[in-house]
């Protein structure tokens, strides 16, 4: 998700809450303690130089039960984020403490926005020697096919 979608979102919602992915929800009085730019300029495993910037969400949650952010809130702290640190339509990654501290990507799903966990994956398979996935075929699936049996040509 970008920042222009969730403000998108945002402007269409009474409430914000956010889904983990164990499907429980961030206690409702979480604060968004920042919104930050954060730039990763990095070499992967095959050599090449990459570079990725993201727009930081930091959620928060304490016993300050009397103060909710509301949508329009959250949106007029994206748009000073925005400005001040000139950032255009940058892709979210969260930070979220639970057992320790977790970065996910975001989502929707029409009423939440849903933490999502990221994921690692090599970025230069070809250069690490990495084989492809093959694709799995059921092999009862072949054989109800007929493709191998007397006279279908598999042979």
């Amino acid at each position: 998700m970008t920042l222009t979608e969730i403000k998108n979102h945002l402007s269409n919602a009474e409430q914000i809450a956010f889904k983990l992915p164990d499907g429980s929800l961030v206690p409702s009085h979480f604060h968004v303690t920042e919104v930050g730019r954060v730039t990763k300029d990095f070499i992967d495993c095959g050599g090449k130089r990459r570079k990725e910037e993201v727009a930081n969400f930091q959620l928060w949650e304490e016993n300050d039960y009397d103060h909710r952010l509301h949508p329009e809130k959250l949106v007029h702290i994206i748009e000073l984020s925005q400005k001040t640190l000139e950032m255009g339509d940058l892709p979210i990654e969260v930070e979220y403490q639970g057992a320790t501290i977790g970065k996910y990507e975001l989502d929707h799903d029409g009423e939440n926005f849903l933490l999502v966990s990221k994921q690692t994956a090599c970025l230069a398979k070809e250069a690490c020697g990495v084989p492809e996935k093959k694709e799995m075929v059921d092999i009862s699936d072949m054989a109800a096919s007929n493709s191998c049996s007397p006279g279908g040509g598999c042979c």
